[in-house]
C-alpha cells in the first residue's frame, strides 16, 4: 500500500480568518469555529449527486410512512449513504437568497438526518451560529467555505481526516491545550496497526468473518479509521472483504463530533461512536472487541473519579482490581479497561504510552502490582521504544505495547523489546513537537523484527520472570555501649534502624543463596532477612537493555586536542596583539 508523506493544505483556513473572522473571534476560537462548517462542507459535497433524487423521495413518501420507515427509504435515495438533507437548499444555494440566509440556513440544518444533527449539536453549533449572526458574518463565512472543494474526488477520507486533526492542532496549539490528547499522527497509527493486525492476516484476509475494533480514548476517530483501512487495504487481497465493525469512546464532545461525523462520512455505524468517560461510564459495557488501541493521555489525573474507580475495585468482576496507581496518572487503568474488553477466544490490544507505567511505583505499589498482574498472566507480547518527538504535544520518549490473551507457541512465557528510537527521519515541516515522521519503510523494518522474533541489537527478548524481583529488607543488630546485641523482649535481636537496607532479587534466584553469597560477607555476619516486609516488584527497565557501553576516549588522545586548541588559541592572540601577547 502506498503511503502518503504530503500532507493536505489547510491554508483556507487562515484566509478564511484573514476574511471573515478576525477581530470577531479569538484566535484559539477560529478552528473550532471552523470544525462544523468543515464538517457541513464535506457532507454538502458528497450528498451533491443525490440531492435531487433524495428531495423526489421525500415529497413522494413523508405523508405515506412513518418517520422510522422513510430513515432507511431516504439513506437508499442518498446511494446507500448513512446520511442525507431533505431541504430544497444546498449550502452554495443558499446564497442565492442572501436577505433569507439566516431562516434557510436554520431549516438546511434541520434537514439533516437525526445522527447529523447530534454532531451539529456537540460541536455546540447553535451557540456559534448565533454569535455569527450577530456580527453579520453568516454570508461571507458560507461563501468562502463554499470555496473548497471537499469532494470525495478531490479529498479522500485519508486527507479529510488530517484536515479535521490540523483544524483541532491549530485550535489548541493558540491556546496552549494538548493537542495529543485528541489525536494520535497516523505514521504512529500506521506502526501500531501493522504490529497489532499482520499476525492475524491468514485470518483477516477471507469473506465472510466479522472482525471488530475497540478504542476507549478514541478523540477524532484517527485510531479506528487507519486500523479498519489498514486491514482492507494491506491485509487483504482484491475481491476479499472481511467485516469491520469500529466502536469507540470520548469524552471531549468536540472531538467525539469529528469521530461521529468521519464514522458517517466512511460508512462505519456512527452509533458506535459513543459520549461519556470511559472509567465512569462504560459505553461498551459487558462487551468485547478483537483489537483494541489507544493513546490515552500522559500524565492525566483521574482524582475526580477516584471513589468510583475504589468502588469498582472491590468488586471481583469489576475493570481495577489488579492495583490502583498513583492519581496523578491514570495510564494503568486505561490498560486495566483495556484488558477486561478482551474477547475470550483471543484479543490483541495496542496501547501508547510513556515511559511512566513501564517502571513508575516501587515494591508493592499500584503500578507494579498492575504490571505483574499482565506479566504473570502472560499478556505482555511486545514493547516498541518509538522515535522521540513524533507527537503533536511533547518530545519525550513514548512506547507502544502490544498485549493479546492468545500468544503464538513461540512467543509463550516471553516477552519481546523492539528499539525503534532510530526508525524516524526529520518531518519535513514541524508541526509543534512532531518533528519526526516514522516512513512506510522504517514500518516494513519494525514489523519485520517483531515478525522474526529473533535477538539482534534491536531486539531483545526475556523470560516474563525477568521483569521481576523480591524486594528484601536487611537487618542489621542494634549494640549497646558495650558491644553486646541488643535483644527484644522475644528474646529476638533488636534491629539498628539506621543500617537497615533493601536488596532486589531476581525471582529465578534463591533468596537465601544471595544473601549468604552476596550481601552477607559486606556487613555484619549476625544480620539477616525481615521476611514480613518481602516485596515483590516488576518493571520494565527498557534503556538499560538496549544499553550499549562505551569506553571512554584514551586519555593521550584528549591531552593531544586541548593542546592543539590551545595552540590555536595562542596564534589567534599573537595575530591580534603581536609576538607579546
Amino acid at each position: 500500500m502506498e503511503q502518503k508523506n504530503k500532507r493536505p493544505d489547510v491554508s483556507f483556513v487562515w484566509r478564511i480568518t484573514d476574511n471573515v473572522l478576525r477581530d470577531t473571534f479569538k484566535k484559539n476560537e477560529i478552528g473550532m469555529v471552523l470544525l462544523p462548517f468543515v464538517v457541513l462542507r464535506r457532507l454538502d459535497c458528497i450528498l451533491s449527486p443525490y440531492n435531487e433524487n433524495v428531495r423526489k423521495t421525500y415529497e413522494q413518501f413523508k405523508d405515506k410512512v412513518s418517520e422510522e420507515k422513510l430513515e432507511p427509504i431516504l439513506r437508499k435515495a442518498a446511494g446507500g449513504l448513512k446520511f442525507y438533507n431533505t431541504s430544497r437548499f444546498t449550502l452554495t444555494s443558499l446564497l442565492d437568497d442572501a436577505r433569507n440566509l439566516s431562516i434557510n440556513f436554520t431549516s438546511y440544518l434541520q434537514s439533516f438526518n437525526k445522527e447529523v444533527q447530534e454532531i451539529l449539536a456537540n460541536f455546540q453549533f447553535a451557540t456559534t451560529i448565533a454569535r455569527i449572526n450577530r456580527n453579520n458574518l453568516l454570508f461571507q463565512l458560507i461563501q468562502e467555505i463554499c470555496e473548497q472543494d471537499f469532494s470525495p474526488e478531490k479529498v479522500d477520507n485519508h486527507d479529510m481526516g488530517y484536515i479535521f486533526e490540523e483544524l483541532i492542532r491549530i485550535s489548541n496549539e493558540q491556546s496552549n491545550e494538548t493537542a495529543g490528547e485528541h489525536f494520535t499522527p497516523r505514521d504512529v497509527i500506521r506502526l501500531m496497526s501493522a504490529i497489532l493486525f499482520t499476525p492475524d492476516k491468514e485470518v483477516l484476509n477471507k469473506n465472510g468473518i466479522i472482525r471488530t475494533i475497540y478504542d476507549p480514548t478514541c478523540g477524532t476517530g484517527g485510531m479506528l479509521y487507519v486500523g479498519r483501512n489498514y486491514i482492507l487495504e494491506t491485509l487483504c487481497d482484491e475481491g476479499n472483504r472481511p467485516t469491520i465493525r469500529t466502536y469507540g469512546q470520548e469524552l471531549n464532545e468536540q472531538t467525539y463530533a469529528i469521530a461521529k461525523s468521519e464514522a458517517l462520512i466512511t460508512g462505519e455505524d456512527a452509533n458506535n461512536i459513543r459520549l461519556g468517560n470511559t472509567f465512569t461510564n462504560d459505553q461498551f459495557k459487558g462487551s468485547h472487541f478483537h483489537y483494541i488501541m489507544a493513546n490515552p493521555p500522559y500524565g492525566v489525573t483521574w482524582k475526580k473519579e477516584q471513589a468510583f474507580i475504589i468502588n469498582e475495585s472491590l468488586d471481583p468482576s469489576g475493570r481495577f482490581g489488579a492495583g490502583m496507581p498513583r492519581v496523578n496518572d491514570g495510564q494503568l487503568l486505561f490498560i486495566q479497561h483495556m484488558c477486561s474488553k478482551m474477547e475470550r477466544n483471543g484479543s490483541r490490544i495496542g496501547v501508547v504510552t510513556n515511559g511512566s507505567p513501564l517502571f513508575s511505583g516501587g515494591a508493592g505499589s499500584g503500578e507494579s502490582s498492575i504490571r505483574r498482574w499482565i506479566i504473570e498472566n502472560d499478556w505482555l507480547e511486545c514493547i516498541v521504544a518509538l522515535p522521540k518527538d513524533l507527537f503533536y504535544n511533547t518530545g519525550i520518549n513514548t512506547y507502544i505495547w502490544f498485549l493479546t490473551n492468545d500468544k503464538s507457541e513461540e512467543r509463550r512465557g516471553k516477552v519481546q523489546l523492539i528499539d525503534a528510537t532510530s526508525f524516524c527521519v526529520p518531518a519535513i515541516k514541524s508541526l509543534g513537537n512532531k518533528r519526526n515522521d516514522i516512513r512506510h519503510e522504517d514500518v516494513e523494518r519494525i514489523l519485520e523484527l517483531y515478525l522474526k522474533f529473533e535477538e539482534n541489537d534491536y531486539c531483545k527478548i526475556f523470560p516474563n520472570r525477568s521483569f521481576g524481583n523480591y524486594q528484601i529488607t536487611v537487618e542489621q543488630p542494634l549494640y549497646d555501649e558495650q558491644g553486646r546485641a541488643k535483644v527484644g523482649a522475644r528474646k529476638g535481636p533488636i534491629a539498628d534502624p539506621s543500617k537497615r537496607d533493601t536488596e532486589n532479587v531476581p525471582l529465578d534466584v534463591d533468596v537465601y543463596e544471595y544473601f549468604d553469597h552476596e550481601v552477607k560477607p559486606h556487613i555484619d555476619p549476625a544480620s539477616w532477612i525481615d521476611f514480613s516486609k518481602i516485596r515483590i516488584n516488576y518493571e520494565i527497565n527498557f534503556p538499560r537493555y538496549f544499553y550499549k557501553y562505551q569506553a571512554p576516549e584514551d586519555s593521550e588522545k584528549v591531552a593531544k586536542r586541548v593542546r592543539k586548541s590551545e595552540d590555536k588559541i595562542r596564534q589567534l592572540m599573537t595575530d591580534l596583539f603581536g609576538e607579546e601577547a
